[in-house]
């Protein structure tokens, strides 16, 4: 059995050969490059500046050497893309460790030491100040004026940071080269890889709104003009159906699982009810979803951290197939609640590994017993892969990641005797 079959029979909710595994597949699989700097150290791989393929949350792109050395299953599209050592361009990582950025980034040190990005006409969109490790969004486009400006919405995105600074693939046009373009990276990408491969496309509609307005603006909108906020999502998701069609006509015969985002949980309980959720965007999600799955045999996942267990029953009558990052440290989120609740109806692409108390805080022995009694929680059955909770943070020591992963190998080595 390859990876990708590893991966599918998973999703079909039966028991692949031994557990399979993502590590970098999308961004909260992923690890921040200080963080994977010491790791490469740690393993005694040759010392490489790392290529941090999403400067926002600093990201590192993992080399084959590591994704082999953990038996990883499942890569993410944008590895076919920008191979030439032309596409990338000298940085410095907040702790000095030297990196490399996508060319078409272009972060402006200031007079007080902030690292800031820029829109189109000059405006600051996004800010790196002195003794952070991620860039913050520091501008709103529809922050005010929604109502005039929606007929504009397209161009507002390259002013929302989360769409206008973008990752391998890279930035292309949404017509006919720009597709092309994608189509020709992923049939090479196909080509040389039996792992899964996972496309983002993002579709974000609640975070959209949160994005684009502010998310304390966005709040007040649903309650005290819920006309105003359909108008905005009816657009913003039009925008996306177009795009999601061109995108699945490129990349579709080459993607196994199709990744969507909006993050709509938080430590204690879901951000907003179900009521609201099934009156404002439970449609809009069914529309992509449904249209993904008509243009491309692709399973369709979506990022969501935090508790949305209340959310969960919604999404899967949607068409979700698989949801990460599955956050078991958060309310009624714990692996056997999920498990017994939600077995054989959706895939838990994650819950692995605590990265909020574990990971970080802990010794090797003890994420070594969180990952062996997550996996007997959350493995046997099929509908699991394994990724830790979310991407790997800066001060994660690097012999806990080396424990986690082997404790993976130990779980499978167990379940074969």
């Amino acid at each position: 059995m390859n990876s990708r079959q590893r991966v599918l029979q998973a999703m079909s909710y039966l028991q692949p050969d031994r557990v399979a595994v993502d590590f970098g597949s999308h961004r909260s699989s992923g690890i921040m490059a200080m963080a994977y700097a010491r790791l490469r150290d740690y393993l005694r791989l040759p010392k490489k500046p790392p290529k941090v393929y999403d400067i926002l949350q600093q990201l590192a792109i993992i080399d084959d050497d590591v994704l082999e050395r953990f038996n990883i299953d499942c890569i993410e599209l944008g590895r076919g893309f920008c191979q030439a050592e032309s596409d990338w361009k000298p940085w410095v990582l907040p702790d000095g460790t030297p990196c490399l950025i996508p060319v078409w980034i272009d972060p402006i040190l200031d007079k007080a030491g902030n690292w800031v990005i820029h829109g189109p006409d000059g405006t600051p969109i996004a800010i790196q100040k002195p003794g952070m490790i991620y860039f913050d969004q520091i501008y709103f486009p529809l922050a005010t004026d929604l109502e005039e400006k929606l007929d504009r919405l397209e161009q507002m995105f390259a002013y929302n940071m989360w769409n206008a600074i973008a990752s391998p693939p890279g930035p292309h046009t949404w017509d006919e080269a720009g597709m092309c373009y994608l189509a020709d990276g992923a049939k090479k990408l196909r080509a040389k890889t039996d792992r899964a491969i996972v496309g983002l496309f993002g579709g974000t509609i609640f975070e959209g709104g949160q994005q684009f307005c502010r998310i304390d603006n966005f709040y007040k909108l649903l309650v005290s003009k819920p006309a105003l906020v359909h108008r905005f999502l009816e657009r913003l998701t039009g925008i996306f159906m177009q795009r999601l069609e061109l995108y699945l006509q490129a990349v579709g015969p080459y993607i196994d699982i199709i990744l969507f985002s909006d993050d709509y949980g938080t430590q204690t309980d879901s951000q907003i009810s179900p009521a609201m959720f099934n009156e404002f965007f439970k449609p809009h999600h069914q529309a992509m979803w449904r249209l993904a799955k008509q243009l491309a045999p692709v399973k369709v996942m979506l990022h969501s951290c935090g508790s949305i267990s209340k959310l969960l029953p919604a999404m899967i009558d949607a068409g979700l197939d698989a949801v990460n990052p599955v956050q078991t440290s958060a309310r009624f989120m714990e692996p056997d609640r999920i498990k017994s609740q939600f077995s054989n109806q959706i895939t838990f692409w994650g819950g692995g590994c605590n990265t909020q108390q574990v990971l970080p805080m802990c010794t090797p022995a003890e994420v070594r017993e969180n990952v062996l009694r997550n996996l007997d929680i959350l493995a046997p059955g099929g509908g699991f892969i394994f990724q830790q909770i979310h991407n790997i943070q800066a001060d994660v020591p690097p012999e806990n990641i080396v424990a986690m992963f082997d404790a993976i190998s130990e779980w499978n080595d167990i379940q074969t005797r």
